[in-house]
C-alpha cells in the first residue's frame, strides 16, 4: 500500500494508542497506506474493530487497552511483538479532557488524577514497554501525542494543561535516555480541530470556528493534517530528530494575540 515519493512505512510495525477514531483513527488508515502493519489500541472495541475491517485485516488489528492501566499497555506491546515479532513506532495518542469549571477552586481532585492517568501515565507507560522491546533492536520512533496546551496556558482546563505540559518533559527526558539505543521520541502538539466532537464540547457554532483559525486565515486544520506529521516523525524522513516537539498550530504558539491590532494599522 506504499505510496512512491512520500515517507515510507514499508515493512515498518506501528501501535496506536487511541486508535479507534478522530486523529489515531486518520494515522492508522494513512500509515497502511504508506506500508505499516498497525495495531489499533483503544477502549472503543466496536469503532476499533470497524476500523480494522475497514482498512483490512492484512494490514491492522485491534486490541483493547486502557492506558492508565499497566496490564493492558503491557499486553497491547506483547500482542503486537506476537503477532509482527517486532514494534517499530509508538503514537501515545489516547487522551480525555475534563469539563472546564469557573475556577481552580471547583475543581475535582479525582477529575484532576483521572486526566493526568490517561493524559501523562499512560504515555508513560506505553513508553516504558515500547522501549522495552525496541531497546534490543536499537530503533524505534516514539510519538507524543500533545496540545497547543503542551506550550501555553489559558486554552484548556487545569487538568488537561498539566497534563500536556508533562508530557513535553516526559518527551525530553526519554529522548535523552534511549538515543543511545537508536529510539526517537518526539512530541506532536495540534492546534484545535473542529470536529463534532469539539464543536459540542467547546459550544462553537461555523462563526466560531472560523474565529479559532484567525491565526492563520484561509486554512483549517484537519485531523489529516495532524496524521501526516506524525507520518513524517514515524518515517525516515525525521531519522535525526529527537526531543523535539512539532507545533502544528498555524504559528498559534508563536503569536500573542493582542498584538493583532498592529496589522490593522
Amino acid at each position: 500500500m506504499g505510496s512512491p515519493n512520500l515517507p515510507g512505512l514499508e515493512g515498518k510495525v506501528a501501535l496506536i494508542t487511541g486508535g479507534a477514531r478522530g486523529i489515531g483513527a486518520c494515522m492508522a488508515k494513512l500509515f497502511c497506506k504508506h506500508g505499516a502493519k498497525v495495531v489499533i489500541a483503544d477502549i472503543r472495541d466496536q469503532l476499533g474493530q470497524a476500523l480494522v475491517e475497514e482498512i483490512g485485516t492484512e494490514f491492522a488489528s485491534y486490541v483493547h487497552c486502557d492506558v492508565s492501566k499497566e496490564k493492558d499497555v503491557e499486553n497491547a506491546v506483547n500482542t503486537t511483538i506476537s503477532k509482527y515479532k517486532k514494534l517499530d513506532i509508538l503514537v501515545n495518542n489516547a487522551v480525555i479532557i475534563d469539563d472546564a469549571k469557573p475556577s481552580i477552586v471547583d475543581n475535582d481532585v479525582a477529575d484532576f488524577e483521572r486526566n493526568l492517568s490517561v493524559n501523562l501515565t499512560g504515555p508513560f507507560l506505553g513508553t516504558k514497554h515500547a522501549a522495552r522491546v525496541m531497546i534490543p533492536a536499537k530503533k524505534g520512533s516514539i510519538i507524543m501525542v500533545g496540545s497547543v496546551a503542551s506550550s501555553v496556558g489559558g486554552v484548556a482546563t487545569h487538568a488537561y494543561t498539566s497534563s500536556k505540559h508533562g508530557l513535553v518533559g516526559l518527551t525530553k527526558n526519554a529522548a535523552a535516555e534511549l538515543g543511545k539505543f537508536g529510539i526517537r521520541v518526539n512530541g506532536l502538539s495540534p492546534y484545535f480541530i473542529a470536529n463534532v466532537f469539539a464543536r459540542e464540547f467547546f459550544k462553537l457554532d461555523d462563526d466560531g470556528c472560523s474565529s479559532v483559525y484567525s491565526n492563520l486565515e484561509g486554512v483549517a486544520l484537519q485531523e489529516e493534517d495532524v496524521a501526516q506529521a506524525a507520518l513524517y516523525l514515524a518515517s525516515d524522513e525525521s531519522k535525526y530528530i529527537s526531543g523535539h516537539n512539532l507545533a502544528v498550530d498555524g504559528g498559534f504558539t508563536n503569536i500573542n494575540p493582542i498584538f493583532g491590532v498592529f496589522s490593522r494599522l
